[in-house]
């Protein structure tokens, strides 16, 4: 009698689509970008995602677009938004201003972040008056009101943790400041997530850790991002990115394949809940959510 492999059929056929999935966009700088971010938006919105959230830059950069583009969210869509908020550039009376702002706008999710330094290559320092790391602001956004808080966290390691048990340590101090839940840096092999989903649960960690998910819209791109966060990229992955630099349509069939495959893999290993970077662009999100089995609500 032929035994059957249980991988044998197809791929996505045991997906049954009780997932919850986020998706996080960047404010947009010009008229174009943002005519392209709120078709985006719009692609996304019938997924009914838990919450779409919105980048803040280095230094506070994009405050003032990031607040607009929330407060529109907020105002024009049935979705949740959650705004990003640093620690870098600013005091502490000026940070909770503007969580007082996005409170009065509607906005009840906050994504707390340390933040970058304003300039690269600049070491990390804590700006006079102002909250020390993201473990403080979520301390201090709870103090004003009762936000939900999305916190980061590093299956890699931060790269200015000393080492990974330092930067575990970090994020124990951000959940029992108060945060919600945690969301991942991007990385590409399922393993990574699930080795630090392990760690996490040995220290006590015992809220949702949401694991990052980043489509490769440009190879270049995201090896430049993986090596500024510590992200390892694999061998095999820049084989399968050979030669499509001039194929985008072929570049984005291969991008939804993988991501869409490392999303099988970690719903396998018991996770429901993805959080989806789209660099501002649906189709890449949109065709690896159908692949899970989420369908317009």
């Amino acid at each position: 009698m032929t035994e059957v492999n249980p991988l044998a059929g197809p791929l996505f056929a045991d997906v049954a689509g009780d997932i919850d999935v986020s998706f996080e966009f960047f404010p947009p700088k010009t008229e174009k970008m943002e005519e392209t971010l709120w078709e985006s938006i719009q692609t996304l919105s019938p997924l009914a995602p838990r919450f779409v959230s919105v980048t803040y830059g280095a230094g506070g950069t994009t405050r003032e677009r990031t607040h607009n583009t929330v407060a529109r969210i907020a105002r024009e869509t049935g979705i949740p938004a959650a705004a990003h908020l640093t620690c870098v550039e600013a005091t502490r009376d000026e940070i909770d201003q503007v969580a007082n702002d996005y409170w009065q706008a509607g906005v009840r999710h906050i994504v707390a972040l340390r933040g970058d330094p304003p300039r690269a290559g600049e070491k990390y320092a804590t700006h006079p008056g102002g909250y020390e790391n993201a473990a403080d602001l979520v301390g201090g956004l709870l103090r004003l009101h009762p936000f939900e808080i999305s916190v980061a966290a590093y299956p890699e390691c931060h790269p200015d943790s000393p080492h990974a048990a330092a930067d575990l340590d970090n994020l124990k101090r951000k959940i029992d400041a108060g945060a919600t839940r945690a969301i991942t840096q991007f990385f590409f092999e399922p393993d990574t997530f699930f080795r630090f989903r392990d760690d996490c649960a040995k220290v006590g960690i015992k809220n949702e850790i949401v694991p990052g998910i980043m489509p490769v819209m440009s190879f270049a791109a995201v090896r430049k991002m993986s090596a500024m966060c510590n992200t390892h990229v694999p061998g095999w992955m820049e084989r399968l990115f050979e030669g499509l630099d001039d194929r985008p349509a072929a570049r984005q069939l291969v991008a939804a394949t993988l991501a869409a495959e490392l999303c099988r893999k970690l719903y396998a290993g018991g996770v429901r809940q993805f959080h989806f970077y789209t660099l501002n662009r649906a189709e890449l999100s949109y065709a690896i959510c159908h692949l899970l089995g989420v369908r317009p609500k």
